[in-house]
């Protein structure tokens, strides 16, 4: 967040000489253990006793993985793939539901739920007829609050004003559009044209029927893309006032999604040029009234995000920063993670698998992972700090029923960044500085007993 009148030039040569030390790999911290900890030792049998021990007192959130796509984008990182007939989607839904009428007796009945999200892929590829079918089963096996936070992600190029009203009708409160850039440039290199009438329009039906937030999601780091090019992105997209904006940084990971070597990797920025294109639409957003919030979005005052950051609200989990309090997560569909007091349960990323599991009748858990009492307490520990860029160690320990000196070892291990001024550690409390925002990851990762500088992550910067 931005600190008084303390501002960093995105061109600032310290930054840079560090950067040159701390370009390294590191998790991205949407949970803790991270997902590639999980193990096949959470099975269905584990899943299933998660599910009977929901607290019915406490409210829990929805999340409902919708792993298809009218395009291939390059870019993408997700579990996905692209179709072009309706019937598979169609036909995926009745999968969805056939694994709600598997949990549903699994669980005390009508949990209350305080959010649903529709993640992908593309759930605006689903019919209007397949929205009506999913909210229907969803509002039969929970007890949705009205005043429910109901979000989707949105693929601008195929929504239609029809289809935003149908889901608003369903109780669609949230909206993020995927924008990513507007250079025509760059989005030939990403396969994803996308002209700005179209992110214009659907921002138009989105307000004009009732969503109270809509969000943009745009990237840095992707090829062919400058930082005039990135400005001119941020530009337009500040003239229609999004709530919120979360800037992701392009995790390029060929060997994790093979479509990816469809981007030409010479016309990637280098990390010099990745830092100072981040920083400078971070100035520029920050110029237009936007909260800065953890490592990568940005909130207008008003919006929930911004409040709950000020609060010491805001949260973590695997669609990014989250004003949800709720602990406990129930995930559906192709590769979701469900998450739990006792630990992470994640089903098949296969959709096939996913389906011929579901279709025999059967709960398509695949892995997941135990939390222990030192997994939360580093969970509770990374969170803070990838969420309020600060952390009160020994208050945390103490919260967990450690010592307070618990994890005074990684708080030795943070001083070549405290010498370097991208933390300051006063007593027991670390504090991620203006110059070491870009380095949260890695200052987090400290306090991560799994974390090593591998390819399997993205770069931290």
């Amino acid at each position: 967040m931005r600190r008084g009148d303390q501002r960093v030039d995105p061109h600032d040569q310290r930054r840079l000489e560090l950067l040159a030390k701390y370009d390294a790999y590191a998790p991205r911290y949407t949970s803790y253990p991270t997902a590639q900890q999980f193990t096949p030792e959470v099975d269905a049998k584990v899943y299933a006793d998660w599910l009977s021990q929901i607290d019915p007192a406490k409210p829990i959130s929805v999340y409902a993985h919708i792993p298809l796509c009218n395009r291939l984008c390059w870019y993408c990182g997700c579990n996905t793939r692209a179709v072009n007939r309706q019937t598979a989607v169609t036909s995926y839904v009745s999968r969805l539901i056939d694994e709600l009428v598997l949990i549903e007796p699994l669980m005390p009945p009508k949990l209350r739920v305080s959010s649903i999200h529709l993640g992908g892929g593309t759930p605006n590829m689903l019919s209007m007829d397949d929205l009506t079918t999913l909210f229907s089963a969803l509002r039969h096996v929970f007890k949705v609050s009205p005043a429910a936070d109901i979000a989707a992600e949105l693929d601008p190029s195929v929504l239609t004003e029809q289809w935003v009203r149908a889901a608003v009708f369903h109780g669609l409160t949230r909206a993020s559009i995927g924008v990513q850039d507007l250079s025509p440039e760059v989005q030939a290199a990403i396969n994803r044209p996308e002209p700005f009438e179209v992110v214009e329009n659907a921002t138009r039906w989105l307000r004009e029927a009732g969503v109270l937030s809509v969000n943009f999601d745009l990237m840095y780091g992707l090829p062919h893309q400058t930082e005039d090019r990135l400005l001119a992105t941020l530009d337009k997209a500040l003239s229609l006032r999004p709530d919120r904006i979360a800037l992701f940084g392009y995790a390029h990971v060929p060997w994790a999604k093979p479509h990816q070597k469809l981007i030409d990797a010479s016309a990637l920025p280098d990390a010099e040029a990745r830092l100072q294109h981040s920083e400078a639409a971070a100035l520029r957003l920050e110029d237009a009234g936007y909260v800065r919030i953890g490592m990568d979005h940005f909130a207008l005052p008003s919006d929930v995000m911004a409040q709950a950051a000020e609060t010491g609200a805001l949260h973590r989990n695997f669609q990014g920063y989250t004003a949800d309090q709720a602990s406990t997560l129930v995930g559906i569909g192709a590769s979701s993670i469900s998450r739990f007091p006792q630990g992470y349960a994640q089903n098949s990323a296969n959709e096939l698998a996913w389906r011929t599991k579901i279709g025999e009748g059967e709960l398509a858990t695949a892995r997941g992972v135990f939390l222990s009492a030192e997994d939360r307490l580093r969970a509770e520990v990374i969170e803070r700090l990838m969420c309020d860029l600060k952390a009160d160690v020994g208050a945390i320990c103490r919260a967990h029923h450690f010592l307070d000196g618990h994890l005074d070892h990684a708080l030795d291990a943070l001083a070549p960044m405290v010498k370097d001024g991208v933390v300051q550690v006063d007593g027991r409390t670390v504090r991620i500085t203006e110059l070491g925002q870009p380095f949260i990851r890695l200052a987090a990762a400290v306090f991560d007993v799994t974390a090593h500088d591998l390819p399997i992550y993205s770069r931290a910067v």
